[in-house]
């Protein structure tokens, strides 16, 4: 087995480095990231640029580019054959609910779910790196759990949510939907040195929709939330009333 992996906060995190020695042992791996923190980013490609890819002392490729341009290089060419399995993380604070739209750690995931390869991100609920060994652990048990299942056929997707505890590897295990926030707070104003006024992008707002059966009761209630994500955003539901209103749109 061929393993990628990649995250959003650079080729230097501890939470890449944790993945990496985690998952040692269950193939060959490659490690492909971002040079820089790329955080927010989405699934955002580099268009107008050229990228670089540079090899770290420690083994590590990183490119000057976003998660998902790491991962869009490996599939393309970078590699020599293509990966069995993408794995993303571990990221260094929570992707849940409304966040997974816009993470660079779940977009690493997503980009190799949209070449066709099963793909799982994984993150800590809270800032910080702490406990990110059980955190590891959890990771391990996830992949080896899911590697034995008879889930060839298609590709898959799944977003883990870890809390920052010392027995994480020990906490059930739930699968679960996506939750929503609150909109952001507003975004904070301030001045710079030579007077211009700059903005700040506000905080993630709070939980809005957090009952059980979402990620955001899972990991408040010391549980580790693993949700089945997909990419079709069609509002299926929706499509017999808008034909209805719209009929044949030319």
């Amino acid at each position: 087995m061929r393993i990628l992996i990649a995250n959003d906060d650079g080729y230097l995190a501890p939470g890449l480095a944790a993945l990496v020695r985690a998952i040692e042992g269950l193939g060959e791996i490659d490690v492909i990231a971002p040079e820089q923190n790329a955080s927010g980013t989405s699934n955002a490609l580099t268009l107008g640029r050229p990228l670089q890819v540079y090899k770290a002392a420690n083994g590590f490729h990183y490119v000057n580019g976003t998660p998902s341009d790491s991962v869009h290089l490996a599939m393309t060419g970078l590699l020599p054959q293509r990966p069995d399995l993408v794995l993303s993380g571990i990221n260094n604070g929570a992707n849940m609910g409304d966040d997974t739209l816009y993470s660079g750690t779940v977009a690493a995931a997503m980009e190799g779910f949209l070449f066709g390869v099963p793909a799982i991100a994984f993150s800590q609920v809270q800032r910080g790196w702490e406990h990110l060994d059980a955190a590891a652990r959890v990771a391990r048990a996830v992949v080896e759990q899911v590697l034995a299942l008879p889930l060839e056929g298609r590709p898959w997707l799944l977003n883990v949510n870890i809390p920052n505890r010392p027995d994480a590897d020990q906490l059930p295990r739930k699968l679960t939907r996506l939750g929503r926030r609150h909109a952001s707070e507003p975004a904070i104003r301030q001045t710079n040195p030579r007077g211009e006024t700059i903005y700040w992008i506000g905080p993630a707002g709070d939980a809005r929709e957090a009952g059980e059966g979402t990620d955001f009761h899972a990991t408040a209630s010391g549980c580790v939330s693993i949700t089945p994500l997909q990419v079709d955003l069609t509002d299926h539901a929706g499509l017999p009333a808008w034909r209805e209103a719209l009929g044949t749109v030319a």
